[in-house]
């Protein structure tokens, strides 16, 4: 019986899916490892703000974290660092981690060697400027090509995934519905990417600010701790001066 042969749009949608998993999944493993998830020995979550600094969503969330007693990763772009360097500082100075996440946040500069190259150097030279020496670096929309491994290596980064809380957060639901969809995902071990930017670029994140005041008291309702992603997986938060 001879074999049908899949439509064009069929065969479409299977590259696109396949480039999707190979590229910007989560959970894919194809280039390299891109740790997602923490042990699950333990009742930990890691909290993690992407996008940022972008006033004053970042400030809020920061003043509600440091009420609350809780550390959180911030993969913060090069741009925007240099936008708002006393927002990068207080959030160090408190005990948060903050990690590189490109420099520009423009799609196309992370689909080449070179162009990627660039912008893994101009955003390590921003945190630079502020004596700061990320060792944690999250890709822009989770975008990776097979050159970043070793351009990461020359940098003394750690790549970093996670989970989305919301895949639509970035659009601004209610926060309800964020949160909702956060606590449901959450289990032991969980690196949950939120975002307190757009793009490096500002946004209104007023909804995920809120959507955190709401899940914060359900985890810890659940019997959950927060850390960082270093200390959740065991890794150095910032490289050697030097």
């Amino acid at each position: 019986m001879r074999a049908r042969r899949l439509a064009p749009p069929a065969l479409a949608a299977a590259a696109v899916g396949t480039a999707y998993w190979f590229m910007m999944s989560p959970y894919s493993q194809t280039i390299g490892p891109f740790p997602y998830r923490g042990p699950a020995d333990r009742r930990q979550v890691a909290l993690t703000f992407d996008d940022g600094p972008n006033e004053p969503y970042t400030s809020e969330l920061a003043d509600y974290l440091e009420r609350e007693g809780i550390p959180a990763t911030f993969f913060q772009v090069g741009r925007a660092v240099q936008r708002h360097p006393e927002v990068t500082k207080r959030l160090v100075d408190a005990g948060h981690v903050v990690g590189l996440h490109g420099h520009t946040h423009e799609f196309t500069q992370y689909l080449r060697q070179r162009t990627l190259a660039a912008e893994l150097g101009q955003g390590m030279a921003a945190f630079a400027e502020l004596g700061i020496r990320p060792a944690l670096y999250r890709p822009p929309w989770l975008l990776r090509i097979p050159a970043l491994p070793g351009l990461l290596k020359q940098h003394g980064l750690q790549v970093i995934s996670g989970e989305f809380c919301h895949l639509l957060e970035v659009a601004q639901p209610s926060p309800e519905r964020i949160a909702r969809q956060a606590l449901r995902t959450t289990r032991p071990g969980s690196i949950t990417i939120f975002h307190d930017g757009f793009d490096g670029k500002g946004g209104d994140r007023a909804a995920t600010v809120a959507a955190v005041k709401l899940l914060v008291p359900r985890l810890r309702d659940q019997g959950y701790d927060f850390t960082t992603v270093d200390d959740l997986l065991g890794l150095p938060a910032y490289q050697d001066a030097g």
